[in-house]
């Protein structure tokens, strides 16, 4: 599993506009049996009297280049923390549409914040555009969205998370480097094990990112030696603005666009994943609403959060760097579409969506899905990618608009 899965799977989005945590879909796994990382996956020690486990942790650090002291240093007094495991083992789900998740989070003291934090630090901004591609609205929105710009980072004793997490033989497989990495950070200096606090599976600082993800894209912005993303916002930018590049961001280029749609599309060629470009859409009737038809040659998906009576947009191949950072659907159309309010957009159009289903019927839906030979996934109520690939396809069978939103004319049809 990639580290993008289990970075999200795991960490809790957190809405300081009400100071609320919810937890992505997860499927709780059982425990796998002690000293095993889980059935085919290669063994991992986990488990067991905790020092000699910590012996082990010590071992693999020094084999991995990192000195006893800072070993000793990261490991001593570490505890097992219940609170992280219940975590874990929560079934916390998201069930919020396009329209509550992002006009909850784009709100405007957010907006506002943004901006003057965007003025505040235009000249690290700059740099950062500069040297990586990023545009500040970009880096300035996970900025929001991850800890309300540093407000809310986590409580959680980082060294403590990954020690229970690597210790717990749920997932030991990832958790172990992470642990490993974060005595790497200690060497280092940029990191105080017995004070450093953050999300509970790991994540540190004000956009949230792992301690290996700190080391290989850590960057000192304020010239102090070190990359501090607690408390140094020009480590934040640089940091995440080089971070996103990795993931794929192309300098001068798009991510989101708002667009209007005509009555009739080939709805079935909607969703991420399609192979139309931004000037096929455009030659179907779909417009722009800012009018800049210039990236006309790229590769573009039409995406509608909630069918093609709600919100419409375009994403570009940058889309896929916002995938990257979180694979929620809806948090990461969200932060695209922050980041283009940042960037000066107006509001979007919200227009009439059809009622969409409740968890009762949304159930249902995806009960005759699955019987009809699509994987859904869990029957969880929630309208995931598959099933919203499912969707699209049974709406085409019945000569629906195939727009792979769930509603109570397609559970009734099925």
């Amino acid at each position: 599993m990639d580290r993008h899965t289990i970075r999200r799977s795991a960490l809790a989005l957190i809405f300081a506009s009400a100071m609320t945590t919810v937890a992505m879909a997860q499927s709780a796994t059982p425990a796998a049996p002690s000293n095993a990382a889980g059935s085919g996956a290669a063994k991992v020690a986990c488990d067991g009297d905790l020092s000699t486990f910590l012996a082990g942790v010590k071992a693999d650090a020094i084999a991995a280049g990192a000195d006893a002291a800072s070993a000793d240093k990261t490991l001593a007094g570490a505890q097992i923390d219940p609170k992280v495991l219940a975590m874990d083992r929560s079934q916390g789900v998201f069930r919020q549409t396009f329209l509550e998740f992002s006009q909850r989070t784009v709100s405007q003291g957010r907006l506002d914040i943004g901006r003057q934090k965007m003025k505040e630090y235009a000249d690290v901004f700059a740099k950062a555009e500069k040297d990586y591609g990023v545009p500040p609205g970009v880096i300035t929105a996970f900025w929001g969205m991850e800890t309300d710009y540093g407000a809310v980072q986590g409580n959680f004793n980082t060294r403590n998370a990954l020690v229970t997490l690597s210790h717990d033989c749920r997932r030991p497989e990832f958790f172990r480097p992470r642990l490993i990495a974060l005595i790497e950070l200690v060497q280092r200096g940029d990191v105080d094990p017995a004070t450093t606090t953050g999300a509970w599976a790991g994540e540190i600082g004000q956009t949230q990112m792992l301690p290996p993800d700190i080391i290989a894209y850590g960057t000192d912005g304020d010239g102090d030696g070190h990359v501090n993303l607690k408390t140094s916002a020009p480590d934040v930018i640089l940091t995440t603005a080089r971070f996103l590049q990795h993931l794929g961001f192309q300098r001068g280029q798009p991510w989101l666009q708002e667009v209007s749609l005509p009555d009739n599309l080939p709805w079935e060629k909607s969703g991420i994943g399609g192979t139309l470009t931004a000037g096929d859409w455009f030659q179907l009737g779909v417009k722009p609403r800012d009018g800049n038809t210039n990236f006309g040659s790229l590769p573009a998906a039409l995406i509608l959060p909630q069918g093609r009576k709600g919100p419409a947009f375009l994403t570009y191949p940058n889309y896929n760097a916002y995938l990257g950072w979180n694979q929620s659907f809806i948090y990461t159309t969200s932060a695209a579409y922050f980041a283009t309010r940042l960037s000066g957009a107006p509001t979007y159009n919200k227009g009439m969506p059809e009622e969409g289903l409740n968890d009762v019927d949304m159930k249902a839906l995806q009960t005759k899905l699955q019987a009809r030979g699509y994987d859904v996934g869990k029957i969880d109520g929630i309208l995931g990618s598959g099933t919203r690939v499912a969707i699209q396809k049974e709406q085409f069978r019945l000569g629906l608009p195939a727009d792979g939103w769930a509603t109570q004319a397609l559970l009734n049809a099925l």
